[in-house]
């Protein structure tokens, strides 16, 4: 059985030639798909007798809301859905200024094993399809019945390490007859997986690359991020120049702030050293505790004293607000709780 979510509009387009469907079937069945019907009855357009067909053949996938938290601190909301096959994920939906913003899953774990994240503890389980990304998007926007305009693919998972699924993703929510979010509301974020970055740079999706950098040397991120034994840091700033000047996108980098570890004034100095010819914005993350981990975030001063380093050192830099914190909004959190 195939999920039709799984399909770009022209692979959609093909699959229902090639079962006798006239070309104008798939502008509607893929409209329907991306409005959150959950079965082939609540397409009100198509026959009777075309629904009948495809559920020989198809299905509409779903997603179960296992637990929803929702913040009395600033609205955030986290969502636990569960898959078919009853493996769960997290998806993060954010409350800005300029509207809606979702934080999306690509994987049922992780197996990039980054010792300050809990998203890796148990490893990967398996890969999320195009239509299960999708359909965090689709479902949360149906539960708060709001428009979702800005994307962030940070959740659970390594999204470059899905690659194939997650472009198809992108395809599809960026298409006009679907959600028809913009590229450059989307952001991708990466610990590191060097050909791929060459690979998305031949894309030419004017995305936002972020990278999960968190460590301004390969001593120290060799001990935090698995992923640096296989891509050192200079074949990673490398890779990013590549992707800055294919795209013309600024890459920027996320920088968990673990105190005693990567959180020193001399660390900030070797950071904007690393990073300055890339015109780079540095978003600082003060480091989210996870009991099996150990690690601490520094005082406030000490993270505002880091982030004043970097702009002297002509690194623009700012420091995150730690939204959801009283729902466990950070990645892998939730999922571990409960299951």
């Amino acid at each position: 059985m195939i999920d039709l979510k799984d399909f770009e509009y022209d692979e959609l387009a093909a699959f229902l030639k090639e079962h006798g469907e006239p070309k104008f079937r798939a502008e509607q069945i893929f409209s329907w798909l991306h409005r959150g019907v959950e079965s082939y009855d609540e397409m009100t357009n198509i026959s009777k007798a075309t629904c009948a067909k495809l559920e020989e053949i198809s299905y509409v996938s779903t997603l179960k809301i296992r637990e929803k938290y929702v913040s009395e601190k600033d609205g955030t909301m986290k969502y636990l859905f569960e898959l078919p096959d009853g493996n769960c994920i997290e998806t993060v939906v954010m409350r800005y200024h300029h509207g809606l913003s979702i934080c999306v899953s690509s994987q049922v774990g992780c197996r990039m094993g980054c010792r300050f994240c809990a998203s890796t503890i148990g490893g990967l389980y398996r890969n999320l399809t195009a239509g299960e990304i999708l359909n965090q998007i689709i479902f949360a926007q149906k539960d708060i019945g709001e428009r979702i305009s800005n994307i962030v693919i940070m959740g659970i998972g390594e999204p470059l390490d899905n690659y194939d699924n997650v472009i198809k993703f992108l395809h599809n929510v960026n298409h006009e007859k679907g959600l028809n979010i913009g590229y450059r509301h989307i952001t991708l974020s990466t610990c590191g997986l060097v050909p791929r970055i060459y690979d998305l740079a031949e894309e030419n999706l004017p995305i936002t690359l972020t990278i999960s950098l968190h460590a301004p040397n390969d001593e120290i991120r060799d001990t935090i991020m698995p992923v640096n034994h296989s891509y050192k840091i200079g074949e990673l700033i490398k890779a990013c120049a590549a992707y800055a000047g294919k795209t013309g996108r600024r890459v920027s980098f996320e920088y968990s702030l673990i105190h005693g570890i990567n959180d020193s004034i001399e660390n900030a100095r070797e950071l904007a050293e690393l990073i300055r010819g890339l015109h780079a914005h540095v978003n600082l993350i003060p480091v989210n505790k996870v009991e099996e981990r150990g690690f601490e975030k520094g005082s406030d001063r000490d993270i505002r004293l880091f982030r004043e380093c970097l702009e002297s050192l002509g690194v623009n830099a700012t420091i995150r607000r730690e939204l959801g914190s009283d729902i466990s909004a950070s990645c892998g959190q939730l999922r571990k709780k409960v299951l």
